[in-house]
């Protein structure tokens, strides 16, 4: 991957970005902290959306439009009762990201690539209802896909050729910075660079010591 590269990889123009763990702090954070305050292990939440087969198919429903918010709450809640949480299903999606705040840092670091000339597109799975609503996406992105309202969600690689069509843009000349490294490998299976991220300072340090954007 082009993150643990010395060398720049040159013709990189465009940056790709996700939302979740990117814009905002840690997603995965606030889902354990939310686990926390269940009463039980913290992990549980996470570990029935990533391993329990009913949790992911509705995850997956959810961020690709088939299901809304309430549909997904319902469902989830009952999961989570299932394994000996009690938890109520209205306003689940809320409560679990409640922990979640916008990293101003990151978004400086947006606008400082937009204006050095670096188109930016938000590539985001959705969740839950008013994620968006803290952040001016028209201001922080020339584009913006969302997973439900294009029916197709990360890692999948039209996601990001979406994003890339949208910026009018080959995927060889974008860059795309998420916190999961899954999300990376689905992008770079159409030639996107990545970034894997876990702050501002060091997200700004990879992109110009690998691929020569900076800011």
């Amino acid at each position: 991957m082009g993150s643990v590269l010395n060398v720049v990889e040159g013709a990189r123009t465009a940056v790709l970005v996700d939302f979740g763990g990117v814009i905002t702090s840690s997603v995965l954070q606030a889902f354990t902290d939310f686990g926390a305050s269940l009463g039980g292990d913290p992990r549980l939440p996470l570990d029935l959306l990533s391993r329990d087969q009913p949790s992911r198919a509705l995850l997956a429903d959810h961020e690709c439009g088939r299901i809304d918010a309430e549909a997904f709450e319902r469902g989830f809640a009952e999961r989570l009762r299932a394994h000996g949480a009690a938890v109520q299903a209205e306003g689940l999606t809320a409560r679990m990201q409640a922990g979640m705040s916008i990293d101003q840092e990151v978004l400086a670091l947006l606008g400082d690539l937009r204006s050095a000339g670096y188109p930016v597109a938000l590539v985001s799975n959705s969740f839950g209802n008013g994620t968006y609503d803290g952040v001016d996406l028209a201001a922080v992105a020339d584009a913006v896909v969302i997973s439900s309202e294009v029916g197709i969600r990360k890692p999948s690689r039209r996601i990001y050729a979406i994003a890339c069509e949208r910026l009018g843009i080959a995927p060889e000349e974008a860059v795309m910075i998420d916190d999961l490294r899954q999300n990376l490998d689905g992008a770079a299976r159409i030639g996107i660079g990545g970034v894997l991220h876990t702050g501002a300072a060091d997200t700004r340090r990879q992109l110009a010591e690998s691929y020569g954007i900076s800011a």
